[in-house]
């Protein structure tokens, strides 16, 4: 039996590949759930959430008071502004006041990697990491396995690109941990500035040239070009970098016919992605935001009470 009941999602580095199907498992119940008239499962009635976002989020924090609320949480949102750390409150004083008021589980987006190993230190609450700077963003990658295997009906062999700005991505980061123990075949493709060739002691295949990495591609995951963490000069332009790097429908003819395009949003379109490829056939980049939804439900349950499944029936 495979449980993760009491343990914190810090990363997918390192996570066995039975405890990645066992929550893509219970997110394919959830996503039932999801789908339905009424979201609303008893699961975690009376147990407490706290979101605790150091940097701005639209999916990831949304989708996970939603994930929380539909299983019966209840859930408060913390932000910085508004709160002692105004005031001169420590990083650490912070986590164990929340602590002192009961709750049940931290998910949390600092700017700072390594933070949640830290806060998983300090305090007894399981501890999800929501992105911690540019290190790891493990429920985007639990949710990026969950669409594809959703879409191709597994992940074992397939040909799976990331594009763009490798190294300030997070995500990329967990796609390569989740997707390797899965048995995908991984690709990495951005210009030299933003992809390191150190990269591929991975066990990643490492291109400084889309074209080439697209070819026979199974899956094309777009990452967005991460501005607010870069300095300048990574590259000249925003025209030359799409002239390079840009996905669209016309450059995926290199790739499999049933190309799947992922991206994690927010996008830059025109410049990472262009409309037509966003939006086209081969996308399913809302259906993701969806299956976040879904995959925060089964990590919230699994950690918080645990079990090798999940019976929703109600």
């Amino acid at each position: 039996m495979v449980s993760i009941q009491g343990k914190s999602l810090l990363g997918l580095q390192g996570v066995p590949k039975e405890e990645i199907e066992l929550i893509l498992r219970v997110a394919k119940k959830m996503k039932s759930v999801v789908n339905s008239g009424n979201k609303k499962l008893p699961l975690l009635h009376g147990k407490s959430v706290v979101n605790m976002f150091w940097e701005p989020s639209t999916r990831t924090r949304g989708s996970f008071e939603m994930a929380a609320k539909y299983l019966g949480a209840d859930v408060i949102n913390f932000t910085p502004r508004g709160s002692s750390i105004q005031k001169g409150e420590s990083f650490r004083d912070t986590l164990l006041t929340v602590t002192a008021m009961g709750v049940d589980a931290i998910v949390m987006r600092q700017k700072q990697e390594g933070s949640p190993w830290f806060a998983r230190t300090c305090v007894d609450p399981i501890i999800i990491n929501a992105g911690d700077g540019a290190h790891e963003h493990p429920t985007q990658g639990l949710l990026d396995l969950f669409t594809i295997q959703e879409v191709k009906g597994h992940l074992d062999g397939l040909k799976v690109v990331i594009v763009g700005d490798i190294d300030h991505g997070r995500v990329a980061r967990s796609n390569i941990y989740g997707l390797q123990a899965m048995g995908a075949d991984v690709h990495l493709a951005g210009p030299r500035t933003l992809l390191q060739p150190e990269l591929e002691s991975m066990g990643v295949t490492v291109h400084y040239d889309l074209d080439e990495a697209l070819e026979g591609a199974d899956v094309v995951n777009v990452l967005r070009i991460q501005r607010e963490r870069q300095g300048i000069g990574f590259f000249p332009s925003a025209g030359e970098y799409n002239s390079l790097f840009g996905i669209s429908e016309k450059r995926l003819e290199q790739a499999q016919k049933d190309v799947l395009v992922l991206h994690p949003g927010p996008m830059n379109r025109g410049i990472e992605i262009e409309p037509d490829a966003c939006y086209g056939g081969h996308s399913s980049i809302q259906e993701q935001v969806k299956n976040g939804v879904s995959v925060r439900m089964a990590v919230l349950y699994l950690t918080i009470i645990g079990g090798d499944d999940v019976d929703i029936t109600r």
